[in-house]
């Protein structure tokens, strides 16, 4: 096996889900997202874009049903001893064996939670499971039951969350060293990839964000390169990945003499994201922390030009996103613990003006209030060469 924990880390986590499952009175669970069977037995590929489904009884055993290209990525990287294989076919019906597998397992007539809300299990998939489970259990949705209990990090995980960070400052002095103009961003975006893969790091869950000029105002990925001007703008996010554990930052950097309007959006920028760090600590609320960012956000009068919600937290995260809940955004109750890893970004879009900048850290939740993970100084880059 390659497992990247110990195996008493593994039992401490199982253990924490099997509490979690008594209190909720589960018999057990069928889990669908990847993070889960990640976290849960280190399980790691990219094949729940098909069906499959880990099961955890309340006795503690575990059971993976999945396809035939799966079974040594199973057998390889995790520690379950029980692999079951459904077979691509015409006429298919895993939902059928997975019902199988759970009878087997003594599942039958039980209350299983089911992690409904997963890119693991598809509308049409999740149909198809209720109508193969009906009248044998009661299905109930447990989603964000395993999400809840991954949110806070354990010693190990946190150690590989730091070498995601440094990761992530690797990309960003990788990209500092480049833009300027006339660079190709298809140059920065390889010269940041490859800075994480040199450092021993992973794909992201989803792609980096690059674009410039307009496209500067862009909040996600979109196909399509283009050189800087002599006078630009370039909007970068990113994540340093270490064993699927993520690190993020923003930034926007200006090529040339920045305009005006560049530098009063980044002085909000870096005024809303100190005052996000001050409220990223145990007791606060994730919507305290969203509230401290509109308040001054809003107090600038750039309340049309932020976004209605200003970080997540992050962890060990699969395609296509590694945004992790809880979410900063308005009201949301979520209370922060420590071992809790939180990205802050400042995302500021002036669709008149055309003016971007962006800003964006990752912490670590600590007992006294926070640790930063990519501790780069919050100054706005300027390259004029």
């Amino acid at each position: 096996m390659s497992l990247h924990f110990t195996t008493l880390e593994f039992e401490r986590r199982k253990n924490r889900l099997l509490a979690a499952m008594a209190e909720r009175q589960l018999d057990g669970m069928l889990m669908f997202q990847q993070e889960s069977m990640y976290w849960l037995t280190g399980y790691d590929t990219f094949g729940f874009c098909f069906f499959q489904s880990l099961w955890l009884g309340a006795d503690g055993r575990f059971a993976l049903l999945t396809r035939s290209a799966d079974l040594r990525q199973a057998q390889h990287t995790s520690l379950i001893e029980d692999i079951r294989i459904w077979r691509d076919a015409a006429d298919s019906t895993p939902q059928q064996q997975l019902r199988d597998m759970v009878a087997d397992l003594g599942g039958a007539h039980a209350r299983i939670g089911v992690e409904y809300d997963s890119y693991g299990l598809t509308a049409a998939n999740g149909r198809k499971l209720d109508a193969a489970f009906d009248g044998f259990a009661i299905l109930d949705d447990a989603s964000g039951l395993v999400d809840y209990l991954r949110a806070v990090k354990s010693e190990e995980e946190i150690f590989y969350v730091r070498k995601a960070g440094q990761l992530a400052l690797d990309a960003r002095q990788a990209a500092i060293e480049l833009i300027g103009a006339g660079v190709d961003e298809g140059d920065i975006l390889a010269a940041m990839q490859g800075a994480i893969f040199k450092g021993g790091g992973d794909y992201p869950g989803n792609e980096f964000i690059i674009g410039s000029a307009r496209d500067a105002l862009l909040c996600r990925y979109k196909s399509g390169r283009r050189r800087l001007d002599a006078r630009d703008q370039i909007t970068l996010e990113w994540a340093g990945t270490y064993r699927h554990y993520h690190a993020a930052m923003m930034e926007t950097a200006i090529v040339g003499r920045p305009r005006d309007r560049h530098i009063d959006l980044f002085n909000a920028a870096r005024l809303a994201l100190e005052a996000c760090a001050a409220n990223i600590a145990p007791g606060r609320t994730a919507g305290e922390v969203f509230a401290a960012h509109a308040q001054v956000m809003d107090g600038h009068g750039l309340a049309e030009h932020r976004l209605a919600a200003c970080g997540y937290s992050l962890g060990a995260k699969f395609t296509p996103s590694w945004m992790d809940p809880p979410m900063f955004y308005e009201g949301n109750p979520w209370v922060l613990e420590p071992g809790m890893v939180m990205f802050a970004h400042m995302i500021l879009m002036d669709s008149e003006t055309e003016t971007a900048m962006c800003l964006g850290r990752t912490f670590l939740v600590t007992i006294n209030g926070n640790e930063p993970l990519t501790g780069a100084p919050l100054d706005l880059i300027v390259n004029s060469r």
